[in-house]
């Protein structure tokens, strides 16, 4: 039975890392709204103010995919309950499993680090500052959740650790 993974955490978190790495792994559908939401924009330019737009089109996506019998994972800072909310329901109406897993990086060190030197993925996407992401909202999980910290750690690591919490 095909599963949705519901990926939540703030920009430079290694949120993206771990779920591209982890679509690797399992062979499922990546969805990711920075691509979704830049796509948008680029076709739009500034006749688009996005408000969920990005991910109304995510949450067809994903059905459409896990119609297909293929698991999903969902990349996307999803740092609302609404949002959270709206991706389970994707797997609720649907009658599938769902997991939502958090990606944090406890060091604000190391996050800082990250966020100040990374590079994009995403053509013509513009990646936040440290201070945009200091500000942003990110609310409190008030659900089962499997969260990961991947502070000291690489890639592999924060995989391997992932792939046991979700067995």
């Amino acid at each position: 039975m095909p599963i949705l993974y519901i990926f939540s955490g703030l920009p430079g978190s290694g949120k993206s890392s771990l779920a591209a790495g982890l679509c690797k792994k399992l062979g499922a559908s990546f969805i990711r709204i920075d691509t979704i939401e830049q796509a948008l924009k680029d076709l739009y330019g500034d006749e688009i103010t996005l408000y969920d737009q990005g991910y109304q089109i995510a949450y067809r996506l994903a059905a459409d995919n896990l119609k297909q019998g293929l698991s999903v994972i969902a990349d996307s800072c999803n740092s609302v309950k609404e949002s959270r909310l709206a991706w389970q329901k994707v797997a609720i109406d649907l009658n599938l499993s769902f997991v939502n897993i958090e990606v944090v990086c406890s060091d604000i060190n190391e996050h800082k680090k990250r966020i100040e030197s990374r590079t994009c993925s995403v053509p013509n996407l513009v990646l936040p500052t440290w201070q945009q992401v200091k500000n942003r909202e990110y609310q409190a999980w008030q659900t089962e959740i499997i969260c990961i910290d991947t502070a000291g750690k690489c890639l592999v690591q924060s995989t391997v650790e992932l792939l046991q919490l979700i067995k």
